[in-house]
């Protein structure tokens, strides 16, 4: 489950997940999207199909190539304003449903003091309420209740593009790669939603164009190969 090829595991939709039980002997396990179960009873049971990771060994989750986005609390979103009420926006986030976003719910937002916010907008955000009996509720609010890593209106001068909910989850790993390559070498600004959304804003358009390439081609490469796609399309941007 480390990110050694030999050491990678694969599940099926009704496997046992041991390693995640065992984990919880030792210490704080969370279980991530595509497990369900409880720690308590020892039984934690994959839901879907695809690779078993674990973060740091405390967390769980199945990375597969899913595009159907299901809300869950916690998540940092990518969303499209898509309408305004008095007290609330509506956000399409990519789920069976849209989220309300409260007027208050932006960093030194009053009820005098409205963020400057239209239908239309691109907001990046993080999810606080998601369950099926409740409405997607969002925040452009870190947890400790202040603005962090870009929440809120994105920029127009970048560019937002859908991908597959795995590769959204191997460009917020600082480990993975091709995030290494690209920050190493260009100085440009990324928001990821766990949604299946990918903002990127470059020094120019060229730029911004030929890293959303770069990051979409990563997706199907093999890991053996990884090195050697990242020295290429580093090489490729060197001249945008």
């Amino acid at each position: 489950m480390s990110d050694t090829e030999d050491q990678r595991v694969f599940v099926f939709p009704g496997d046992e997940v041991k390693e995640a039980v065992e984990a919880s002997a030792k210490r704080k396990v969370i279980i991530g999207p595509g497990l369900r179960g409880k720690l308590k009873e020892n039984l934690i049971l994959a839901t879907r199909g695809g690779e078993l990771c674990a973060k740091r060994s405390t967390t769980f989750l199945v990375n597969s190539f899913q595009k159907r986005y299901v809300a869950a609390k916690g998540d940092t979103v990518i969303g499209y304003v898509i309408g305004k009420s008095t007290d609330t926006f509506r956000v399409d986030i990519g789920g069976s449903e849209p989220a309300s976003l409260s007027y208050l719910a932006f960093e030194g937002a009053t009820k005098r003091n409205r963020p400057d916010v239209h239908v239309g907008d691109i907001l990046f955000g993080r999810l606080v309420v998601a369950s099926g009996d409740f409405e997607p509720e969002l925040v452009c609010l870190d947890s400790t209740g202040l603005k962090k890593d870009r929440f809120g209106v994105l920029p127009t001068d970048g560019f937002v593009f859908e991908c597959s909910i795995n590769l959204c989850r191997k460009m917020l790993d600082e480990k993975f790669p091709l995030t290494r390559a690209l920050a190493k070498e260009y100085r440009f600004e990324l928001a990821v939603g766990i949604n299946g959304r990918i903002w990127v804003r470059g020094h120019n358009l060229r730029q911004t164009i030929g890293l959303c390439h770069a990051i979409l081609g990563v997706e199907h490469i093999p890991r053996t190969q990884l090195e050697d796609y990242c020295r290429n399309i580093t090489g490729e941007l060197a001249g945008f």
